[in-house]
């Protein structure tokens, strides 16, 4: 089987630099989805509060056969939860859920710039290390100004910082700031939901190297040095995406790649972006 490669994070904790995402999986299939990614041999699972499909994600470690030490598993915290008693709560209620003894990670899921204090709500997260039942906490879709914030404020530095990353919004700077200050960059929407499959550059490279382009698209956020985490119910594209570690692209290629950047988002810009759940 294939071995994926581990980041180690600047706590010490190791993660797989390539795990399986939940996103926009519906509950009721999330369990078999998961089960089948760990049968292709993914070990990271990436899911949150917000993906109402913990609970899938849990029932699939207890039921895989596997150690739970060897499954990393990150989840993040509901928008709706900022406040630090809030906060602490759904933490508890998302260990309840997955009911797997602890998690591996556990994010901001957002920033919400204009909602509340996100430095509050970190100081929370350090709570929830404190307790040993996380591993790591980290950021997701924070700019380097919000992250400046929790560094001038706390003594804590995030140990992830996950964002949206494909060829089409390189986040060089942002990335950059994250590598600077020894936080591991992970990278959502890993092929612009598609959009990028049928680039001319990516299908060049990818026929010559007789693979697809979304494992060309893959393998250039591993040589690239961040964690990235696709997602797809199907069996045969688990196995696709998994299938990146016999080939290398060449500076060229990573170059090439790079160059497509239009700073274009699949997803909310972080700055502007306070949406919170009503329910």
């Amino acid at each position: 089987m294939t071995s994926v490669p581990n980041i180690t994070l600047n706590n010490g904790v190791e993660i797989p630099q390539l795990g399986f995402g939940v996103f926009q999986i519906p509950p009721a299939e999330t369990k078999a989805a998961t089960l089948t990614a760990f049968e292709v041999g993914y070990r990271h699972i990436d899911t949150a509060e917000m993906y109402r499909n913990e609970e899938g994600v849990g029932a699939a470690v207890r039921e895989s056969g596997l150690k739970r030490e060897d499954i990393f598993v990150t989840s993040k915290l509901n928008n709706s939860f900022h406040a630090h008693d809030a906060a602490m709560k759904a933490f508890d209620e998302t260990l309840a859920t997955l009911d797997i003894g602890y998690l591996d990670l556990f994010l901001i899921h957002w920033p919400l710039p204009a909602v509340g204090d996100f430095v509050e709500t970190w100081k929370a997260m350090i709570e929830m290390q404190t307790t040993g039942k996380v591993r790591a906490i980290g950021v997701s879709n924070f700019q380097p100004a919000h992250i400046r914030r929790l560094l001038d404020q706390t003594d804590h530095i995030p140990s992830v910082n996950q964002i949206e990353v494909h060829p089409y919004l390189t986040q060089d700077d942002v990335r950059a700031f994250d590598f600077d200050n020894g936080i591991a960059t992970e990278a959502w929407s890993p092929i612009a939901q598609g959009e990028v499959l049928g680039d001319p550059v990516l299908v060049a490279i990818a026929d010559r190297l007789g693979k697809t382009t979304a494992q060309v698209t893959l393998r250039w956020h591993i040589q690239r040095g961040d964690i990235v985490f696709p997602k797809s119910v199907r069996r045969d594209r688990m196995v696709e995406n998994f299938e990146i570690f016999d080939f290398e692209l060449t500076p060229e290629d990573l170059a090439a790649i790079s160059a497509l950047n239009r700073d274009y988002r699949t997803g909310p810009d972080p700055d502007l972006n306070n949406w919170v759940p009503t329910s």
